[in-house]
């Protein structure tokens, strides 16, 4: 098949992002399986050229949409009408067999192509805007997401739902259950294993965290919970975003709790030295107060090592309480506090977890076996063709 990937803001390259990391790995595996695939991405550097060949085998062309430069979502809306015309262009000159869309800025431009191509479109939604009332801080980009979510919902060919809890999101937004398949996002179990070198450490207990130092990713909750175990450490793996007050009141809250002793943030770490970092931990923390792809908790698994999740996104689907680690609800710092200790204080259990963790991730999270459901969405998809015309929906 002819396979074209859209991750307008997030390219396989960037291998610092949960999106980025998803797309390549798939495009990689579905053109070792013998397909020709593509990614578009938007152009984020001046002297990237049109179309390069990525060591997964598969071709990424950088489109010119607006300055060449990474920019935020806000940022990148005004270009998606230029991004829709270059796609437009290309695949009415030689079209794919299926569009696969990645994120709703992506999707945006993409049904746009898509149409006009007169090929099928198959998007995965990497999350769903919160409901009004659920949303936290300013997002002035939110309303034009939510109104083209529900755009998707209604037109794409088929939707790809990472977990149960985007079904029925998906299903208020107006799509036919008929037409959403759930897979899951996946891990490299050749990178990310329990044998391995371990990351220097000293004595104290290890909690790992990994992600943007930012409210919406639990650490007020995280860091709170852990100033109450003098025993213990907090390792923070991710950028800090520069010039960002919520952010300055995080490293505020460690110097206020005495933690600055038992706390390390290691910035941006390349992700060949993920599975090392993640191999020291006793435990890794995901507390997000969304999540729609898992790939932390999965490469923390895929390593051995127990994981205590919030319950939100896919979280749920991929951390099975009890037997791979805990669930806690969001924002709950006591949940938290007691989680962590439980399972800090109780080596047997997380050797257990660890154990069940890695068994959970080969049966089920193989970029090998998910780029088959994919590829079986795909053929089903491009064999009933685009039923749903975009130009006849309100």
């Amino acid at each position: 098949m002819r396979i074209a990937m859209v991750s307008e803001h997030v390219g396989p390259q960037a291998g610092d992002t949960a999106q980025g990391v998803h797309v390549a790995e798939l495009s990689a595996v579905l053109s070792k399986l013998g397909h020709e695939v593509t990614v578009y991405t938007r152009r984020e550097g001046p002297g990237l050229p049109e179309r390069i060949r990525a060591d997964g085998g598969y071709d990424v062309v950088h489109v010119t949409a607006g300055p060449a430069r990474r920019l935020g979502v806000e940022d990148v809306v005004p270009h998606l009408g230029a991004f829709a015309e270059a796609l437009a262009e290309e695949w009415e000159r030689r079209p794919p067999d299926v569009v696969h869309a990645h994120r709703w800025t992506a999707g945006l431009a993409a049904v746009i192509g898509a149409h006009r191509a007169e090929v099928p479109l198959v998007h995965s939604c990497h999350g769903l805007a919160p409901r009004p009332g659920h949303r936290t801080g300013q997002d002035s980009a939110w309303p034009r997401r939510a109104e083209t979510e529900a755009l998707l919902a209604r037109t794409a060919s088929r939707i790809i739902a990472a977990g149960s809890s985007e079904v029925s999101e998906l299903c208020r937004l107006g799509a036919q259950r008929a037409r959403i398949s759930v897979v899951p996002g996946g891990v490299d179990l050749e990178l990310f294993h329990p044998d391995g070198p371990v990351a220097e450490r000293g004595p104290l207990r290890r909690v790992l965290a990994v992600g943007e130092l930012v409210p919406r990713n639990g650490y007020h909750e995280i860091i709170t919970a852990m100033s109450t175990m003098d025993d213990a450490e907090l390792v923070i793996v991710g950028d800090s975003p520069r010039a960002d007050p919520a952010t300055d009141q995080l490293h505020a809250l460690i110097d206020e709790s005495e933690m600055r002793k038992r706390v390390v943030c290691t910035g941006a770490v390349p992700r060949g030295e993920m599975p090392a970092l993640l191999r020291s931990a006793d435990v890794v923390v995901c507390a997000p107060w969304r999540e729609p792809l898992g790939t932390v908790a999965l490469e923390a698994m895929a390593c051995g090592v127990p994981v205590v999740a919030t319950e939100v996104g896919v979280l749920p689907d991929i951390v099975l309480h009890q037997v791979t680690g805990l669930h806690v609800l969001p924002r709950n710092v006591r949940a938290l506090t007691r989680a962590l200790r439980s399972l800090l204080a109780n080596e047997t259990q997380r050797e257990q977890f660890g154990i069940a963790g890695r068994d959970r991730v080969v049966a089920r999270y193989s970029w090998d076996r998910l780029a088959r459901e994919f590829l079986s969405g795909y053929q089903h998809t491009a064999a009933l063709g685009s039923r749903h015309d975009v130009a006849h929906d309100g």
